[in-house]
């Protein structure tokens, strides 16, 4: 035992490194951000505008709340019809027009310089490197609709009866 000791201390070791390091976000050192920190402005406490697209982003993924400096709580995954019904009743609340973004505008926050997650983490922090809901449904299934993974800034069609995270969106308006 002793001498199995010495040898499975490194091998324990490195493992926690890889475990521990799989949860953090990771980022080509000398490759051109997507999404830089100067593309956005603040809009309110917990949204921002994205200059190149003139769309304001709730900053969280819903379930969370901006508490001034990250996003706080658990991110909640709804089915395709929840997470449309959610938009439309968060319209219908303050009258901005909150909506599901499509696959191209959500594509247009995804930092493709970063994985796990695959975006600005100055802007979104706390974004559950997974799934995200876009409007887009799949012209050949019906039971599917486009995401965007925020895990590694690919997109797929899913089932619309899955549960998969939200961010909302809306066009900017100087109101």
């Amino acid at each position: 035992m002793k001498i199995l000791t010495p040898v499975l201390a490194p091998l324990a070791a490195s493992l926690m490194l890889v475990s521990t390091s799989l949860s953090a976000q990771t980022c080509l050192s000398d490759g051109l951000e997507t999404t830089p920190d100067e593309d956005f402005t603040t809009i309110t406490s917990s949204t921002v505008l994205h200059e190149p697209t003139d769309l304001v982003w709730e900053r969280c993924a819903e379930g969370q709340t901006w508490d001034g400096s990250t996003c706080d709580g658990e991110a909640v995954k709804y089915t395709w019809q929840q997470a449309l019904k959610l938009a439309q009743a968060a319209s219908d609340e303050d009258l901005l027009g909150w909506r599901l973004p499509n696959v191209k505008e959500l594509a247009t926050i995804v930092e493709r310089d970063c994985v796990r997650p695959a975006v600005n983490s100055t802007m979104f922090p706390e974004t559950p490197p997974d799934d995200f809901w876009t409007s887009t449904p799949s012209v050949d299934d019906p039971d599917r609709a486009w995401v965007v993974a925020f895990f590694n800034s690919s997109h797929s069609i899913k089932e619309k009866d899955r549960f998969i995270y939200v961010r909302l969106v809306r066009t900017y308006t100087n109101d």
